[in-house]
């Protein structure tokens, strides 16, 4: 009985926190906090695993957004593309959302950086004239890595996009293409991603 009752906690927090993550752009992990409070439940709710929120966004786009989200997703992607063709020398891989096919106009795009010199990619920005805010983000792995934060122009949406490089070590690759809990890749380089472009502008 309890089991099926924190089930149910767990539902209705995934439900409510995809509606957030669609509509308003939030990161999963404050989505699931922020929809704990508006639930006015305790604090140390046990919250749902990101395997049981992604469903929920992909219920919640499919119920309301699935005239548009494919179309913006598709913006997304492209503009992911022109940032991996400009940084291919840093071995580019896109994950998150735009990666897994749930972002929307709100989604920002994350990019994985596998570069021999840590400080090379943020030289490469200032060489190109590019402004970004350094960052300090959890990798795939759990440890703390650089980031590098900007924002660029996405012409299909008419919309400034949130573009962040997170900068890996070169060996760290390997690591970085094993399979996730469902046996998918977690991130994807610019073959795969334009094979997913491609796919989709047939479907238009």
């Amino acid at each position: 009985m309890q089991n099926r009752r924190m089930d149910s906690l767990k539902s209705e927090i995934a439900a409510t926190a995809a509606r957030m993550v669609v509509e308003e752009g939030l990161e999963w992990g404050p989505a699931k906090r922020r929809a704990v409070r508006q639930l006015g439940l305790a604090a140390r709710t046990a919250l749902p695993d990101n395997e049981m929120l992604e469903d929920a966004v992909r219920e919640y786009i499919e119920l309301f957004c699935a005239d548009t989200q494919p179309l913006e997703l598709l913006a997304l992607r492209r503009l992911a593309l022109t940032w991996m063709e400009r940084l291919a020398q840093f071995r580019p891989y896109l994950c998150g959302a735009a990666w897994h096919g749930t972002a929307t106009r709100l989604s920002d795009i994350y990019l994985q950086l596998f570069c021999d010199d840590p400080k090379s990619a943020e030289i490469a920005l200032i060489e190109h004239g590019v402004a970004y805010v350094p960052r300090t983000v959890t990798g795939f792995n759990g440890e703390a890595v650089d980031a590098l934060s900007l924002s660029s122009r996405c012409p299909e949406l008419n919309d400034m996009i949130g573009v962040h490089l997170m900068i890996h070590d070169l060996d760290d690759v390997r690591g970085a293409l094993k399979p996730d809990a469902r046996g998918r890749s977690p991130r994807g380089d610019h073959a795969a991603v334009l094979t997913l472009v491609r796919a989709a502008e047939h479907v238009q």
